[in-house]
């Protein structure tokens, strides 16, 4: 079964320009109307029916759709006409293209009527883009100052740790987090004949969370602080040693925020923190911390499509999750947040801005 939903409103703007395009041939119209249809809640057998077509033709579309975008429903397998640009003319297209970053066909289209008197439709602009090796995509979101070699050494650190983990040690990783008492709207399953809506949330107050949690059993500690500073650090440490009364070392994972390294802390380490010892991620690194993973988690169980009236509920809520529902269903939730730790190399990217 394929969800409802799966289309941006910037990919379905799109899909209904191309369906809409005189210009385009009619089998590339008939792609564009079945996907559009697909996206708001309409089976398989019902575009095929709609369509005068076959349901498997259908699947193929969206499966088409999935993995090549545009270019995979408007470009066919043979060979076509001539372009009705020249090799220069493509050339300063595909440089114009890769140095501006155009954010839709039409502006391109509009740079090659612009330059070259040249109209395209929009199927044979997708088409043009594809031959030339142009698609649409997403940039990543890729720090420039990460750091390819440092991310390698700590995997290669926590790895070795982790096979000589002795029964008598534990492993947590540390953040803190600061949901706000806002609903986000997602997309989701409902009657195709019914308007859905969110009542917005009336505040914009925000929970301070600093917390820990532990890979292996999901057991988590997790404080409500006025700020998240030393002096929750400490307490968040003290709860940690709590929670493991019987291990002779706990090792604790976190990133490199200034109050993890304050002088309070390590003066309160060296007092009475023998049994801890600290691991710090590398710097713009938070893909290296799991627990990065468990505040999505949270958003999406907690304010995806929900709605708290007061932001007393809604702290309460947010709490019941990362210390009651989590550590109890952890056998549940565990593959989504895990230490399948990988390396980001920006020498890999071009980074923009």
């Amino acid at each position: 079964m394929i969800r409802p939903g799966f289309l941006s409103k910037t990919e379905r703007d799109e899909l209904r320009a191309l369906a809409r395009d005189g210009l385009s041939e009619g089998r590339i119209v008939r792609r564009a109307n079945a996907l559009v249809l697909l996206n708001d809640g309409w089976s398989c057998q019902e575009v095929a029916a709609a369509l005068l077509i076959d349901d498997d033709s259908v699947r193929s579309w969206h499966k088409l759709y999935a993995e090549r975008g545009l270019t995979g429903l408007v470009v066919f397998h043979h060979p076509g006409s001539r372009s009705r640009l020249a090799s220069d003319q493509e050339a300063a297209l595909f440089e114009w293209v890769r140095t501006t970053l155009p954010l839709n066909t039409r502006a391109i289209g509009e740079w090659i009527a612009k330059m070259y008197g040249i109209e395209y439709s929009h199927a044979g602009l997708i088409a043009l883009l594809h031959r030339l090796g142009l698609d649409y995509r997403k940039p990543d979101l890729v720090a420039r100052k990460l750091d390819a070699a440092k991310q390698r050494a700590f995997i290669a650190d926590y790895e070795r740790l982790m096979r000589g983990l002795r029964p008598d040690e534990a492993v947590v990783f540390v953040d803190a987090v600061h949901p706000t008492h806002q609903v986000r709207a997602v997309g989701c399953w409902a009657a195709k004949d019914e308007a859905i809506a969110i009542n917005p949330s009336s505040g914009r107050e925000r929970l301070n969370v600093h917390g820990a949690i532990d890979l292996e059993t999901g057991r988590t500690q997790m404080l409500d602080v006025p700020a998240v500073d030393a002096s929750s650090t400490i307490l968040l440490l003290m709860a940690i040693l709590s929670a493991y009364p019987s291990m002779a070392m706990i090792h604790v994972f976190l990133d490199n925020a200034r109050y993890h390294h304050a002088k309070l802390v390590r003066e309160w380490l060296a007092r009475e923190g023998e049994r801890i010892t600290l691991h710090f991620v590398p710097t713009y690194s938070p893909h290296l911390n799991p627990i990065e993973r468990l505040w999505g988690l949270m958003h999406r169980n907690l304010t995806h499509n929900r709605s708290y009236p007061t932001f007393r509920e809604f702290k309460a809520r947010a709490m019941n999750f990362l210390t009651q529902d989590v550590p109890k269903n952890w056998q549940a939730l565990c593959d989504s947040v895990t230490d399948n730790f990988r390396v980001i190399d920006p020498s890999e990217f071009r980074v923009l801005g």
